[in-house]
């Protein structure tokens, strides 16, 4: 009952934890002892002053909250009549609760006070589920070159990147002092800011969370990672740092062989920290500065400079002669007044720059307040767009700058990542039994493509015609603003209220509270924004005749910035009970409550989309996000100290996780709804890559002149510029999310043990099993789709079903009509042991072995719900999906590291060697066995390989009227490739499983060695280091090691086409032949990557410390 008043009264409650807590207990004599009631605690952060304070209750217990991480910190207990204690050097986690067990003796004659180190169990944090705490420190020794939070992130065993767990790393949930610093939009998992958006060395602590059970973290059912930021302490301490590589600092030989001449790879990382006081024990700060400079060379490739003289020259040299470059760009400048840029200089520069400040004011012994501000901007130029048009033939295999083509200088594009945030953190104490945390969280993401090219169509003009007079279908040069880059954007606000009440009441911390969070995803995309045209040669462009092609896309009602928008508010509320039943058992009891509202102004209903009847009389509303639902995440956790002594501990939890879906599945619906704007193409006919003559006849009316303005062509062509209901469109690209649609919900177990082996040296173990189960996973369904009742199947071992003609709804095949929906389908599994030891001081090793299997019904493998849905693979297409492999679980990893820090002095300079090494062992690739073409007629052709039980069950060879005519010899070759491959030949009469065959285990060792050059000048300490990071060092070592190899048939791609599917016989029976590789059938499923990111690289810095 008291939870719940709380929960109706308080003001907010923390989505993400920020600080951390000390609790425990205070007794007579020994931990059995009677309880103190009312003595106190003083709990000192002794770098800064900061104090804390708490008195114990009639069980003897005290609880601080919203503390400081990190240390070290002394407690101070007293009581009157006993002597007083105090424990120095208690370091604590973030997130995680501190227990500290005190006894106080009784000494009529002397009441000194007695101080005791306070290096406690490994296992003195309270925590329930799985989740890794990595310090500064640990960062700090990481061998690293990206300096990124995925790296830091590998000690977690349950790591892949920023997936964790086999969940897609898009559902991980990041934050910084409680902000969210997701990439919310979901185009990959890559975080904003350019992937780095902020600095390793302005954290302080990083939390890696999978099965939290404390309601107060949520938003993702994957994993967790909450940072925390570095504040000022009461001594002036700052950095200055300096990290560089470029390609001599890397290999290039794999498998004895050399890739070649190495291409330009610079980067030079340079920035400094600074933190003090501003008024001891009261007023801090903390300031960050970081860049990176990233000299590039986009464009490797230059024009043959025929102006000069050259000719036939060898090399990255295109065959576009330098002097149609420039009557090109003579003739746009005279005609047009365009300036399409150099032909022989090009943007290339990488650069980023982070800022980060903050203040940490003391305002009373009772109330902290914390401020953070950091703004992130990345900028990097890309090469134009490869090859895609929308023209009547698309130029597969070329591209626009290479050795047949070139475009200009102001045809790349920048990609422009910004980042601001703004949090405010207050935590406050009322008397003893009431505590209250307040965080305001702001920020701003911005994914911009730029140019540096006014507004001007983009041109490609093909190579001319051949000696017999035939159309050339290459590309020859290209000129304008890049066609992919006007009004392209994504822009993400987040804005979060959170509070966080408890109260203390004997064996009980009863937390409540409410959490507001405000969020706008902006998505702008429009192809070919300034205008498109195809000319078949130079002459045809300069002479002005009739383009080959031409395409625009503009905004509807005058709007020239046309976007989609997904605007929504969350209110979450939650009560959670932490329970001291006995000095060695806590249970940890609560429920969240969740309710996500999507604002409906944001759209605008396609009549004529609306109107269509789909499968069970199903519509898309197109004007109407899904209702809002109340989601229930209730969860218990327990700890259990077997002895009492901190050396046996037992602890898990169950509970339900919500998550979030990139927000790109929702916007788009508006892009596909014709809602926004308007693209029109006009084309030249081809039959078989030969233009057959045929044209639109609106390409005429550019003969003589092109236009360049977009209102000037919508005027030309006619073309509607007012949207109103009675001109709605349907295209053949139909997306909408059901109305019953939930945020994707998990239900995780766990149970672990934390063990303390007993030995002379500090050495543990803990072994932990988790479950989880889908309650709301996302899938896509195409509504267009039939029900499969009464289909034919094919004969045989492989009866899958065979597609109909008329399998869509209404009649219209291409059109396909998907919404987003949801299933309790899909369940999985980790299981982890991990190792840590100490057994000489300064020596620290780990290991860790992780197992992990997630089956789902769909990854959403992508960015567009079409495409995803089109993309999963599956036996009777992806209407009739079944529970498969994660294409995110990395099944088995081993991790491990050995830490050692060797002090010594020489020559009256005090030095030190760092020496750590990080190993990984797994399998890097998930294999899917599909065949080649379509072959259950869906249109799709991602269909998974039946693999035969024997040699009955499969007919390999070609058709001839229907009948199947044998080839022996690839029978012969496709049997040994089976009894070759482990995976095949141990799931003989099965169907292939997506992302089940695994590519063979690599090894990696990355190593840093660090050299610390110490002195002072006077009272003040100076430290000098400098450091190699070696990334893969083993092939350094020798060019074979810690190389992945990928499949010999599709190289570095997830599936495995060996089988092309040739059509079935007179008996519904399908015939097959196998693929060649290079004229030859494959013996071997893999081979060596022979690729430059296998190989070793090598960074070195140079850091200067001061305090």
């Amino acid at each position: 009952m008291m939870a719940l008043v709380l929960l109706m009264t308080s003001v907010a409650a923390i989505a993400q934890v920020t600080t951390s807590s000390l609790s425990g207990k205070v007794t007579i004599d020994d931990a059995n002892g009677e309880e103190v009631i009312g003595a106190t605690i003083q709990a000192v952060h002794e770098p800064s002053g900061t104090r804390y304070a708490a008195v114990t209750n009639v069980t003897g217990r005290f609880a601080i909250q919203g503390m400081r991480t990190g240390g070290p910190y002394s407690v101070t207990v007293s009581y009157i009549g006993f002597q007083p204690k105090t424990i120095k050097n208690i370091n604590l986690q973030l997130g995680e609760t501190y227990d500290l067990q005190v006894w106080l003796s009784e000494d009529a004659n002397e009441l000194a006070e007695v101080v005791i180190s306070g290096k406690a169990s490994k296992f003195a944090a309270e925590k329930t589920g799985a989740s890794t705490s990595i310090n500064n420190t640990q960062m700090m020794q990481m061998p690293t070159i990206n300096r990124s939070i995925s790296d830091i992130a590998r000690l977690s065993p349950y790591a892949n990147g920023m997936s964790f767990a086999g969940g897609d790393g898009r559902s991980t949930n990041f934050t910084i002092d409680g902000a969210n610093f997701n990439n919310n939009f979901g185009l990959s998992d890559k975080l904003p800011g350019g992937g780095n958006p902020i600095s390793l060395d302005a954290i302080e602590e990083v939390q890696v969370v999978v099965a939290p059970f404390d309601v107060r973290q949520t938003n993702f059912i994957g994993g967790g990672i909450n940072a925390i930021t570095k504040s000022g302490t009461n001594t002036f301490k700052g950095t200055a740092y300096v990290y560089y590589r470029d390609q001599n600092l890397r290999g290039n030989r794999i498998d004895h062989q050399d890739l070649g001449a190495r291409p330009d790879e610079k980067k030079t990382t340079y920035g400094f920290t600074l933190g003090g006081p501003i008024i001891k024990d009261k007023l801090f700060f903390f300031v960050n500065y970081e860049g990176e400079k990233t000299p590039g060379q986009v464009v490797k490739y230059r024009v043959t400079d025929d102006i000069n003289g050259e000719t036939n020259a060898s090399g990255l040299v295109s065959r576009t002669l330098a002097s149609d470059m420039q009557r090109v760009s003579d003739f746009v400048q005279s005609r047009f007044g365009y300036n399409p840029g150099s032909y022989t200089s090009y943007p290339a520069d990488e650069s980023n720059h982070r800022l980060l400040a903050r203040l940490d004011w003391n305002i009373t012994d009772a109330h902290h307040l914390s401020v953070r501000y950091n703004n992130t901007k990345n900028v990097a130029w890309n090469s134009t767009n490869g090859n895609s048009s929308d023209t009547g033939y698309r130029l597969n295999g070329t591209y626009r700058i290479g050795a047949q083509s070139m475009a200009f200088s102001n045809s790349l594009y920048s990609q422009e990542n910004k980042v601001q945030s703004i949090s405010a953190d207050l935590h406050s104490r009322f008397g003893q039994k009431m505590s209250n945390q307040l965080l305001f969280t702001y920020t701003n993401i911005e994914d911009m493509r730029g140019s540096d090219s006014s507004e001007f169509p983009f041109i490609d003009i093909m190579a001319g015609k051949d000696a017999n007079g035939n159309q050339i279908m290459e590309p020859y040069m290209s000129l304008g603003y890049e066609l992919f880059t006007y009004n392209n954007g994504v822009k993400n606000k987040i804005t979060s209220i959170t509070d966080n009440f408890t109260l203390y009441l004997a064996a009980h911390k009863i937390t409540a509270g409410l959490s507001f969070e405000h969020q706008m995803a902006n998505n702008a995309y429009m192809r070919n924004g300034t205008g498109y045209y195809r000319y078949n040669s130079v002459e045809d462009f300069l002479n002005q005749a009739r383009p080959e092609s031409f395409a625009v896309t503009y905004g509807f009602n005058g709007k020239s910035d046309p976007n989609a928008q997904v605007t929504f508010n969350q209110l979450g509320f939650y009560a959670q009970d932490e329970w001291n039943v006995t000095d060695k058992l806590k249970l940890t009891y609560g429920i969240r409550f969740d309710n996500l509202a999507f604002d409906n102004d944001d759209l605008a209903r396609n009549n004529a989309i609306y109107n269509l009847e789909f499968r069970d009389g199903q519509r898309v509303d197109t004007g109407k996000w899904p209702d809002s639902h109340l989601q229930i995440s209730p969860r218990l956790g327990f700890t259990y100290d077997v002895f009492g002594d901190k050396s046996l501990k037992v602890r898990g939890g169950t509970g339900i996780f919500t998550g979030r879906l990139p927000l790109v599945f929702f916007t788009n619906m508006p892009t596909n709804a014709n809602m926004v704007q308007n693209s029109v193409t006009y084309t030249t006919t081809y039959k078989n890559g030969v233009p057959t003559g045929e044209y639109n006849a609106n390409l005429d009316k550019f003969v003589g002149g092109m236009i360049t303005n977009v209102s000037e062509m919508i005027s030309k062509l006619g073309l509607p510029t007012e949207l109103n209901e009675n001109n709605h469109q349907a295209s053949n690209k139909i997306s909408g999310v059901a109305s019953d649609f939930k945020m994707p919900q998990q239900w995780k177990t766990s149970i672990a043990v934390d063990y303390q082996i007993p030995v002379s040296f500090p050495f543990t173990a803990t072994a932990e099993f988790m479950y989880t189960k889908n309650i709301n996973a996302v899938t896509i369904d195409n509504i267009n789709i039939k029900d499969a009742e009464g289909w034919e199947r094919f004969s045989g071992a492989d009866n899958r079903l065979i597609y109909p003609k008329d399998f869509s709804v209404n009649g219209n095949a291409k059109q396909n009509a998907v919404l987003l929906t949801n299933t309790s389908k899909g369940h999985g599994y980790t299981f982890n042991i991990t190792l840590n030891a100490q057994p000489l001081e300064n020596l620290n090793l780990m290991a860790a072995y992780t197992h992990t299997e997630q089956k789902e019904v769909s990854g959403l493998p992508g960015s567009d719900p079409i495409s995803t849905w089109q993309g999963l693979n599956t036996i009777d297409g992806p209407n009739f999906a079944t529970v498969q492999r994660s294409g995110y679980v990395v099944p088995d990893k081993l991790i491990g590291s050995v830490g050692y820090y060797i002090p010594f002095t020489h020559k009256g300079l005090t030095r030190g060697t760092h020496i750590n090494l990080f190993y990984t062992g797994y399998s890097p690739n998930g294999l899917t066995y599909t065949y080649t073409n379509d072959m259950n007629g869906d249109g799709i052709g991602n269909d998974l390989m039946y693999i035969p039980a024997n040699d009955s069950e499969i007919q390999i060879g070609s058709l001839n009227n229907g009948q199947f005519v044998e080839n022996a010899e690839m029978r012969k070759a496709f049997w040994n490739y089976i009894e070759q491959d482990s995976y095949l030949k141990n799931h003989k009469g099965e169907y292939a499983e997506a992302y089940a065959a695994r590519s063979p285990w690599v090894h990696r060792f990355d190593l840093r060695i660090a050299e610390d050059f110490c002195f002072k000048t006077g009272k003040q300490e100076h430290k000098f280091q400098v450091s190699l990071d070696f990334l893969n060092i083993g092939n350094l070592i020798h060019s074979t090691w810690g190389i992945s190899k990928v499949s010999v048939t599709t190289g570095n791609n997830s599936y495995n086409k060996i089988l092309k599917y040739e059509g079935m016989d007179n008996n519904k029976k399908p015939v097959f032949s196998m693929v060649k590789v290079g004229g030859e059938y494959p013996t071997e499923t893999y081979e060596t990557y022979k690729n430059y990111a296998e190989c070793w690289k090598l960074q070195v810095g140079l850091k200067y410390f001061f305090n």
